[in-house]
């Protein structure tokens, strides 16, 4: 098992910056690769950005593409993501995810081959 929980949301006017943390517990941190998800009310939720164990292979969204950074501390067996340039689009519940498995550049981006989820941080941009 692999516990993990986020950290980091909050009320942010556009254009402003958040840092959502995500703190793993139970199993090797550094054996899983890690993503981002966000949920907009109303929408169904979306991939966002991917980490691979070893922090080599990244992965984002086109709507987060050069605004987003995802990062990962092995030590501290935690995952980041650097939001910046954000809008109100962003609005939505933010949620880090654990895969154990090989996955392609199309495969990161389903949510069914993750095996652990957080319970979401709320992002609010306000325009």
């Amino acid at each position: 098992q692999v516990q993990l929980v986020e950290s980091g949301g909050g009320l942010v006017q556009a254009g402003g910056s958040l840092r959502l943390s995500c703190a793993a517990s139970g199993r090797t941190f550094s054996n899983y690769h890690m993503g981002w998800f966000r949920q907009a009310p109303g929408k169904e939720r979306e991939f966002v950005a991917f980490i691979s164990w070893s922090g080599n292979t990244l992965y984002y969204a086109d709507s987060v593409k050069g605004r987003f950074t995802i990062s990962r501390d092995n030590v501290k067996n935690t995952v980041y993501l650097q939001m910046n340039s954000l809008e109100p689009e962003d609005t939505a519940v933010y949620y880090c995810a654990a895969s154990s498995r090989g996955v392609s550049s199309a495969g990161v981006r389903l949510e069914r081959n993750y095996d652990y989820w957080g319970q979401g941080t709320q992002v609010t941009v306000s325009s």
